[in-house]
């Protein structure tokens, strides 16, 4: 009997790196816009620099948010043990979740449980986007099991940030 695989996808905004020239961003968000304007599919100069922004070239100096998602996601493998645990990006970095997802089906994975760091509710990445790229994907890849772990807990939530904050505060620190 074949054992199953499970993954966590940790999925990140994604930003822009420093260094990459402004002409290559301007472009692609007149093209990206006209397009959300217009209602239309896609075209290929979208795609195509798209790919440009997303496989340019990264560091820790010209891009510490990929690096910042990725250290937490090393933080994450030892408490989610049993679990592949990889890193995606909802625009302009690489992984995205779409070449994330066909990573983790080469290595046979049957269930995926994906988390974003998109944490309120409101936002279209993590309410709208997110959710639609899994429904397609789940369409792609029918041999694996998608769980989108969202929305997060807020009570949960404003204990952790109201316990982080206090931590700052030299008279509850003390106590």
């Amino acid at each position: 009997m074949k054992k199953l695989k499970k993954a966590v996808l940790l999925v990140g905004h994604g930003g822009l790196p420093k260094d990459i020239s402004p002409e290559i961003v301007e472009q692609f968000m007149r093209v990206h816009k006209a397009r959300l304007k217009a209602g239309g599919p896609v075209s290929q100069q979208e795609i195509d620099l798209d790919k440009t922004i997303r496989n340019w070239e990264r560091t820790e100096k010209n891009d510490p948010y990929k690096a910042g998602l990725e250290a937490l996601s090393a933080q994450m493998e030892p408490l989610l043990e049993g679990y592949i645990v990889k890193t995606a990006y909802n625009e302009f970095c690489h992984p995205s979740i779409e070449d994330a997802v066909g990573e983790l089906a080469q290595q046979d994975v049957s269930e995926i449980i994906i988390a974003t760091t998109m944490i309120t509710r409101g936002g279209s990445h993590s309410e709208k986007e997110i959710p639609e790229e899994i429904r397609q994907l789940s369409q792609k890849h029918r041999d694996i099991r998608f769980q989108y772990a969202w929305p997060f807990n807020m009570n949960s939530f404003a204990e952790f940030l109201s316990d982080h904050v206090k931590s700052f505060d030299p008279a509850v620190a003390l106590h």
